[in-house]
């Protein structure tokens, strides 16, 4: 029998987004050789969106196959179940309910496909190709318009009985806290931590402090990264904004260490470009409530995989890993 040659071999990676989709070609090193997009929000039904998919991603299928054979998909999603391949009641896609989308995608190309949710496909991403390869126990936490995680212990992804297990951006830090635009929560990881909840803690000091550069950016460019801008001109409540979110996920990234005792923390997303304002106070508190045998162990590490590529990377590791 003749040695099987992976190198002739490549994979889908599709990343599904609220309002775009991103695909792309990959091959076992994770390089990928061709990608491209399209919108998701514009179709009414799953079987337009997969057949719009089709058409994006056969051409570039077909450039390719002399030379590779497709061997599978992997889809990340909102609310991807591992385990069934179905979106199940996603707040931000356009289709309702249960979607299986995995048996949809898998019937139209003609070859296997794996479905998860984003952030754990970036946790898989992480330890195929980026800051975590050769770690078996980490965490991954994206810091983006919201605060995703993707749990590995042992090796493998935790998925829990029903394929939604690390929802680490919902637990609740601040009980009786802010209340969460979307789920309605008061006091969660997300609604402080995410861009999002930084822009919400952003608008509530500069409204306690008149004399704030944050007062002078018009209320539709406040962000995390306006935040981060005014900051490094020397605004201290600039500087508080990330003092107070970097406070709450250190006493957070505190419980989730003590839980399952990761080698790292692998952080991603635009929130971490706020660097030292955000990660020395995220740091501090973290050491600080840890139990003297967790402590100075856990690595806080930036990810190493480029944000653009990070999703479809990691959606393509589902197939190789199987």
């Amino acid at each position: 029998m003749g040695v099987y040659d992976l190198s002739k071999e490549m994979v889908i990676g599709i990343d599904i987004g609220g309002t775009n989709t991103k695909f792309g070609l990959v091959n076992h090193r994770g390089s990928i050789f061709d990608k491209g997009d399209i919108k998701t929000d514009i179709f009414p039904t799953i079987e337009e969106y997969v057949d719009a998919l089709y058409t994006s991603l056969q051409p570039l299928v077909e450039k390719f196959e002399t030379d590779y054979k497709l061997k599978g998909i992997g889809v990340g999603a909102p609310n991807g179940n591992y385990y069934t391949g179905a979106i199940e009641y996603a707040p931000n896609l356009p289709w309702k309910g249960t979607i299986n989308i995995a048996d949809l995608i898998g019937k139209k190309f003609g070859v296997p496909c794996t479905l998860t949710n984003d952030a754990n496909a970036a946790a898989m991403g992480e330890m195929m190709y980026g800051a975590a390869r050769g770690m078996k126990d980490f965490i991954m936490i994206t810091l983006g318009t919201g605060v995703g995680s993707g749990i590995v212990c042992n090796g493998q992804v935790v998925y829990g009985h029903d394929g939604f297990a690390g929802e680490l951006g919902h637990i609740i830090v601040r009980p009786g806290g802010r209340k969460h635009y979307s789920t309605g929560a008061h006091g969660s990881l997300e609604a402080y931590c995410s861009a999002t909840g930084i822009t919400v803690t952003a608008k509530k000091l500069r409204a306690e402090n008149p004399d704030s550069l944050l007062n002078e950016i018009p209320e539709e460019q406040l962000d995390s990264k306006a935040v981060f801008e005014a900051a490094n001109k020397g605004d201290e409540i600039a500087k508080e904004v990330f003092r107070y979110s970097g406070q709450i996920l250190g006493e957070a990234l505190a419980n989730f260490i003590m839980f399952s005792s990761p080698e790292a923390i692998i952080l991603f997303g635009g929130v971490i470009k706020a660097g030292d304002y955000i990660m020395k106070p995220t740091r501090e508190h973290m050491e600080k409530n840890l139990l003297p045998i967790f402590q100075n162990k856990v690595k806080l590490v930036f990810s190493e995989l480029k944000e653009a590529d990070a999703a479809i990377l990691g959606a393509s590791a589902l197939v190789w890993e199987k």
